[in-house]
């Protein structure tokens, strides 16, 4: 599989959210921080489910322009043969933007998504890295990653390519108490 890493404008956008990021919930990390760090066990869940990050209140690629400006944001698409298989938006220089603490040298990965048929074929790996080089073109000491212990494959992935754990907050989701916010970073320079 050949696959065309395309840097596009927010005018793609539209195309690029009709990628579902949706994935079925089948493990969950169980998350423990100690004086040796932060360990994360696997545990699987009693009825798997399904979470779509897009469905939730004013979240999505067609609503991130209401919220920021992301006239400094990196869209990167990735394509086979012509056609849309993924993409991922990393932020940069964003007034507001929490994860990116108000520094011009910090990138956060604000976004990756695979189409469900070209999942566990290397796309999201591909896009993480031109995410890696988009941030290191653009001066960016660090990338930072959100996620939540219920998206284990996207915390394997990111540990896969060289993102450690940085943080976690077990009360960042006051309408989701059950999930855990993890950081992940990587040193860019």
């Amino acid at each position: 599989m050949k696959i065309d890493i395309i840097e596009e404008s927010a005018v793609a956008l539209s195309d690029y959210a009709r990628i579902p990021i949706s994935y079925e919930v089948r493990s969950v990390f169980d998350v423990q921080n100690d004086s040796k760090g932060i360990h994360m066990t696997e545990c699987p869940v009693g009825t798997p489910w399904f979470k779509d990050y897009d469905a939730c209140n004013g979240e999505g690629p067609l609503r991130w322009a209401d919220r920021w400006d992301i006239s400094n944001w990196g869209i990167l698409s990735a394509f086979e043969n012509g056609v849309r298989l993924g993409g991922c938006a990393i932020a940069y220089q964003t007034l507001g933007l929490d994860l990116l603490e108000g520094k011009d040298d910090l990138a956060a990965l604000w976004d990756i998504r695979v189409s469900p048929h070209g999942r566990g074929q290397g796309i999201g790996g591909c896009l993480l890295e031109a995410a890696i080089v988009w941030a290191k073109r653009h001066g960016c000491r660090q990338l930072k990653i959100e996620t939540q212990n219920i998206n284990v494959p996207a915390c394997r992935l990111y540990a896969k390519h060289g993102f450690t754990l940085d943080g976690i907050n077990r009360h960042a989701y006051s309408d989701l108490p059950d999930e855990i916010q993890l950081v992940w970073c990587i040193d860019l320079l």
